[in-house]
């Protein structure tokens, strides 16, 4: 059974006045996304875009009652960039204080190739690298972990992490709020896309993490 365009809707309008628990929930599903878990990070903000816009227009998207608090989008961009810099900062500091003890570890096993891969761009392009990360979906843990575990000095790090998440977390939120209503076009067209591409992600994962389970037994 799939979603009518009015349930998917309905399920995201009924967060537009729940700020408390919108930003909980990006604050979470971005600290997972820094460790790899498939929760992507521009879904995330995407979402939380079409939330502010639903929030905005109580015309379109009536609240449970007068004076209802809203998501509001200056201050989920700020919550937004926080939870990605704070996130992606963890990262780092975990692969600066326990790398050398982490990178042996079993659920480690699987990032093996993207971490000597991205390792020889942190040795070729220093603090520049971590901007590639940033940028770059699917490089971002074991990047930052990288930076952090071949002693990338850590206030590099935070300049250069610091303005690429600035530069990209706010404004995605922001141009989703704004034209949240070609957005909610979009969606209504490619909703079962949507849906097909996010199984089709967690399926890849899950299939990957039970081969490398067998590899390892064997």
């Amino acid at each position: 059974m799939g979603f009518s365009e009015d349930q998917l809707f309905a399920w995201f309008a009924q967060y537009a006045y729940q700020p408390g628990t919108v930003y909980f929930l990006v604050c979470a599903l971005m600290l997972a996304s820094s460790f790899g878990l498939p929760f992507p990070e521009e879904v995330t903000l995407v979402s939380l875009g079409v939330v502010c816009y639903m929030g905005s227009r109580p015309d379109l998207f009536p609240p449970p009652f007068e004076g209802a608090p809203k998501v509001n989008v200056t201050t989920a961009s700020i919550v937004a960039f926080c939870a990605v810099f704070l996130s992606d900062f963890l990262v780092f500091s975990l692969g600066k204080f326990f790398g050398g003890k982490l990178i042996n570890k079993p659920f480690l096993a699987s990032q093996r190739d993207r971490l000597d891969k991205v390792s020889s761009w942190v040795r070729k392009y220093g603090a520049w690298a971590a901007g590639i990360f940033r940028f770059t979906p699917g490089l971002r843990f074991p990047g930052h972990f990288s930076c952090g575990m071949l002693g990338l000095q850590p206030a590099k790090f935070i300049a250069v992490d610091g303005v690429a998440a600035l530069i990209s977390v706010p404004s995605q939120v922001i141009l989703i709020a704004v034209y949240g209503e070609t957005i909610l076009e979009h969606i209504k067209e490619a909703k079962i896309v949507f849906f097909g591409v996010l199984a089709v992600v967690l399926a890849v994962y899950f299939i990957k993490k039970k081969m490398a389970g067998k590899a390892k037994a064997t």
